[in-house]
């Protein structure tokens, strides 16, 4: 606990001397505020059904509730995205897939939420609608993160999406088609994805296969969901019982590497809080302060290279998951600042 205090101390420490490194590289540097991306709609209210699913689909609500609370932003500070649309949807996923995305059991499948049979609901406007406004706070957020440095979405981070289908509780790849969206619109050329989540990012490496503008590097347990693993650029697989120094002190080297060799325009963190011990789909025993370490370490390795971050909340399913996340969250705003 004390050794990751002092890790968090010394990384916001360095923070102010990342703008000179910025300068002696003749770049010139980003502000590094923090930009929230949220919007209430990212709930999804199934009249209690959603109970019955694994993922706490209100650990959104409950992080951004707890910002305002603490008085860390205010509502003037979250930036409410637009749902994506059907051609930025269609820039990863096919149209035959779309089409699926209307029919109940298909949703029920990719969800592996079988409950919903009982919804006497429109999934496609209870389920489908919020997600697509959820993935589209990943493209707010990193176009935040274009002006701003840091854009944090409360949402996102669906990273099992596959270009003709939907598993692990995701349906749609919503950092693929953000970082399609911003190369079509001459933002950037080079994306790396840091994933961080338990599970590894199948669904990231398959939208972004055989890609030379992207770099997927995925951090996660073996012998767990996917199996088999897709073969991304950098997979690092690790044992239950992984703690907090041995994970930080691998994602730092590895970090550090990729960052010298892949000049990347822009960084998507696929931020999982399901890494935590006690996690009921995970076997990894990070405390939160390992956690919170973890992100900052990730945050702070771009600022030094003026690099603009994305970070999305992907998954999570104790019921610890959400505190974690928000206290992340709050030590990089008590590090960079809120954007104005």
């Amino acid at each position: 606990m004390r050794q990751a205090s002092v890790t968090l101390a010394l990384l916001a420490g360095f923070a102010s001397l990342l703008v000179q490194d910025a300068l002696a590289q003749g770049k010139p540097p980003m502000p590094f505020r923090v930009q929230i991306v949220y919007s209430p709609l990212y709930v999804i209210d199934l009249g209690g059904l959603e109970k019955l699913h694994p993922f706490d689909i209100r650990k959104y609500e409950k992080i951004y509730k707890q910002l305002l609370l603490d008085g860390k932003i205010s509502d003037q500070h979250a930036l409410v995205p637009e749902p994506l649309t059907r051609d930025q949807f269609l820039l990863i996923h096919t149209e035959p897939y779309l089409q699926s995305l209307k029919v109940r059991e298909n949703l029920i499948r990719y969800l592996e939420a079988p409950a919903l049979r009982l919804a006497p609901v429109d999934l496609e406007k209870k389920i489908v609608e919020p997600v697509r406004l959820s993935s589209g706070g990943t493209l707010s957020a990193a176009r935040a993160a274009l002006e701003v440095g840091i854009g944090i979405n409360l949402g996102g981070g669906y990273h099992h999406a596959k270009p003709e289908s939907g598993e692990g509780f995701c349906i749609i790849a919503d950092i693929p088609i953000a970082i399609r969206q911003l190369q079509a619109d001459n933002r950037i050329k080079r994306a790396l994805i840091v994933d961080v989540d338990v599970h590894q990012g199948n669904g990231t490496i398959c939208c972004l296969r055989d890609d030379e503008s992207t770099f997927t590097f995925s951090m996660h347990q073996d012998s767990i969901y996917p199996i088999p693993k897709e073969i991304g650029d950098l997979d690092i697989e690790l044992q239950a019982g992984c703690m907090d120094d041995e994970y930080n002190r691998i994602l730092e080297e590895n970090l550090r590497r990729i960052m010298s060799s892949f000049q990347a325009d822009i960084v998507f963190i696929v931020g999982g809080c399901d890494t935590l011990s006690g996690d009921p789909l995970a076997g990894l025993e990070m405390t939160t302060e390992g956690i919170v370490t973890r992100d900052a370490l990730i945050v702070a390795s771009c600022v030094e290279k003026n690099i603009p971050v994305v970070f999305t909340l992907a998954g999570g399913y104790s019921s610890e998951a959400w505190k974690t996340q928000y206290q992340s969250i709050r030590h990089l705003i008590d590090t960079y600042g809120v954007a104005k």
